[in-house]
This record gives structure tokens, sequence and C-alpha cells, in this order.
């Protein structure tokens, strides 16, 4: 464990390449495009980037995506101003829910408590494969993978 002063915690070496927080007040869909001006990424391997915003792990991003109605598979450079407000939204909101349910307990997460996360309960996309879409009902969520990660989306609604 290192103790930093609050102080010297915004330059911290260990802290100080991270991304900004997704739950951060001045994280907005302007802010968002500002970070992804001039980036040649996907938006799953940008959303997964911790130097560009921190704390969003893979399955948040597949889910937050899905609740945007975006494809993972689409470049940064081609998000409009009110898809970055709709995305800003979506990560916040799954989020929000997955803290509220204390995280996803896939294999060995636990809270600290030790009880079980139950957000898994609750994923739209997340390990779903082959299943029928719940926003469009489209018969297969498809999976892929990026960046050596599975993502899960809905090449109907997702666009």
């Amino acid at each position: 464990m290192l103790l930093v002063p609050l102080k010297e915690l915004s330059c911290f070496s260990l802290l100080s390449s991270l991304g900004v927080e997704p739950l951060d007040n001045n994280f907005s869909g302007s802010f968002l495009l500002e970070l992804f001006k001039n980036r040649s990424l996907t938006l799953k391997a940008a959303l997964l980037n911790q130097k560009i915003i921190s704390g969003l792990g893979n399955i948040y991003v597949c889910e937050a995506l899905h609740c945007a109605k975006l494809s993972p598979l689409r470049l940064v450079k081609t998000i409009n101003h009110l898809e970055a407000d709709i995305l800003v939204k979506a990560i916040q909101d799954v989020l929000r829910r997955a803290i509220i349910a204390g995280g996803s307990t896939l294999r060995d997460h636990r809270q600290p408590d030790g009880k079980k996360g139950t957000f898994q309960y609750t994923f739209k996309v997340y390990g779903r494969e082959g299943e029928q879409c719940l926003q469009c009902h489209h018969v297969e969520i498809k999976r892929i993978l990026q960046s050596n990660r599975s993502t899960f989306y809905c090449a109907r609604c997702q666009k």
C-alpha cells in the first residue's frame, strides 16, 4: 500500500496517466468528443483504454454501447455530438446500476462483505451470444474478439 498526500494525488506517477473518471461531473458528451478527437480507434478500444477513460471494464463497455445503440466497431472519429451525449449517459447509467448491484460476479468477484454481485442478472448483451436481443428482438447477439477481449453486440440495433 502506498500513502500519498491528497494534494499530491493528481501528480502521483501511478495515477497521473489515468483518464477521466466516467462518473465525474466534467464527463460530458463534449468532453468525450474532445478525448476522441484525432484518434483512429474503435469505440470499444477507446472506451477500454484506461489512459482515455479510467475504470471502464469489458462488461460495462459492451452493456453501455448496447444501451447507446452504438456499434463497438465504429471509429470514435465518426461519433457526433448527440451520440456522444447518449453514450455518456449510457456509460454513467450502466456504472450506477452496476454499483447498486454490487458489480458482476462471473467467477470470483465479491463485495467487501463477501457477497456476490448481481449485475450479471441484468446483462442485455454480455455473455448472450446467439440469444435474442432484448432491445430490437433480433435473434442473434454476436460475439467477436477485439483486442483479445470478447465483444458482445447486436448488429441490427447497434450502428
